[in-house]
């Protein structure tokens, strides 16, 4: 299931409130639409969508202007605060920017959150490369290097879980899609203390990424590097930034479990 899936989780499920979250998710992903249009693009009937609309846009989840309805700017408060919430967040940001700052490259903190990679913050340094990644996106662990790292320091009974639940879908051409060699990957991640994305997410993007571990080398998120294959490659790619963000995600940890 990835951010464009209907919300179904694990039952018991409230039908109700799954229907609603299929609304904002249009919404979302397909743009602001008439209570018609709406109706319409998901096969419910208008009297259903417009009791499940007015519903949430008295609660600040939807705005209307002149007929359309949009996301609201409620989850934007939503977001922040989740965000603020965390330790990592709060430990690790200065040090995204100062890494993002000296390279001038993306750089990008990222934590699983319900078996996806959730960025939530972003360093973009002087890097005129943008990409469809932004804070907040969700992507499937596998597709990323800073997802692999993660799922390389999961123990084997919740990677075996996430992986279940969400395959392995493609991204891109270059997307690793079977198992064996995911796992093969995973051991050489551990063993290296980086993982890489050549190409596997976004077609002419490479990225190198370190995990952020607790005291009991369990994964709380990881830090990586991203931009054009043209730059990142060879010794740079592949030895220099390793060895930089090894010690960025050292001190960060350090500093949560001292600080």
């Amino acid at each position: 299931m990835d951010e464009h899936e209907a919300a179904q989780g694990d039952s018991p499920v409230v039908d109700a409130t799954a229907k609603s979250m299929t609304i904002l998710r249009s919404l979302k992903t397909d743009g602001p639409a008439t209570l018609t249009d709406l109706a319409s693009r998901l096969g419910y009937s208008k009297s259903t969508v417009h009791r499940h609309l007015a519903t949430l846009q008295r609660e600040g989840y939807v705005a209307e202007t002149d007929g359309e309805y949009r996301v609201g700017l409620l989850f934007l408060d939503y977001g922040i605060h989740a965000r603020e919430e965390s330790d990592l967040f709060r430990t690790a940001r200065e040090r995204v920017d100062d890494l993002s700052d000296r390279l001038d490259e993306n750089v990008w903190l990222m934590v699983e959150e319900n078996g996806h990679g959730v960025f939530i913050y972003q360093g973009a340094g002087k890097s005129p490369v943008r990409t469809f990644t932004r804070e907040g996106y969700r992507a499937h662990l596998h597709t990323f290097a800073a997802g692999k790292v993660v799922l390389a320091h999961m123990d084997e009974e919740r990677r075996e879980q996430v992986l279940d639940r969400h395959g392995l879908p493609d991204q891109a051409p270059e997307s690793i899609t079977d198992r064996e060699e995911l796992a093969a990957e995973l051991v050489d991640i551990r063993d290296r203390g980086v993982g890489f994305n050549r190409q596997e997410s976004i077609r002419g993007i490479n990225a190198v990424a370190a995990p952020v571990l607790d005291v009991d080398g369990r994964p709380l998120g990881s830090i990586s590097v991203a931009g054009p294959a043209s730059r990142l490659k060879g010794q740079y790619l592949e030895a220099e930034l390793p060895e930089l963000l090894l010690g960025v995600t050292n001190e960060i940890e350090v500093n949560l479990s001292y600080g």
